[in-house]
């Protein structure tokens, strides 16, 4: 398995700029209507690769003089984001990341760093079928399934070490 490209130095805007043009083509594959607001809110949640929680959002747009930013618009192009699969939601934090696999629809597995705050989304099938095969055994079934894993980045861990 590669290592997430949310943990290599890169060019952020490009991830930034790469979202916004899948999220364009996969809401038009589905008839979805992206707005200039949800495109805004999606681009805010893109800035980094740290989850970002509603009301931080709702404050950046109030700084760029968005008046269009009250808690129930900005929760509602959240919810548009979260069902075309453009943004997950970290449970846990009670915030969103952007999805770098918006096409096809998937299980969340998450890493977060403690420290940086960094999100990274994984792509274990091992993790799934691990999960889903111990649920199995219990006999539950899920509504929703998203796994998430706190520590330390390679980065943090390093820095951590030599302080």
């Amino acid at each position: 398995m590669s290592t997430p490209q949310a943990l290599h130095l890169h060019d952020h805007r490009l991830c930034i700029d790469d979202a916004l043009s899948r999220a364009e083509v996969v809401c038009a594959e589905r008839g979805a209507k992206m707005t200039p607001l949800r495109r805004r809110v999606l681009e805010l949640v893109w800035d980094s690769h740290a989850p970002i929680g509603a009301y931080a959002i709702m404050e950046l747009l109030r700084a760029a003089d968005d008046r269009a930013a009250a808690p129930p618009t900005v929760y509602r192009a959240l919810e548009f984001l979260l069902d075309q699969g453009l943004v997950h939601k970290i449970e846990s934090l009670n915030a969103f990341v952007g999805c770098d696999r918006p096409e096809e629809r998937h299980v969340s597995q998450f890493l977060i760093c403690t420290s940086c705050k960094a999100a990274v989304e994984l792509t274990d099938p091992a993790i799934l079928k691990a999960v889903e095969g111990s649920a199995q055994k219990s006999g539950f079934s899920f509504k929703r399934l998203t796994i998430e894993a706190q520590g330390l980045c390679a980065t943090c861990s390093k820095a951590s070490h030599a302080a």
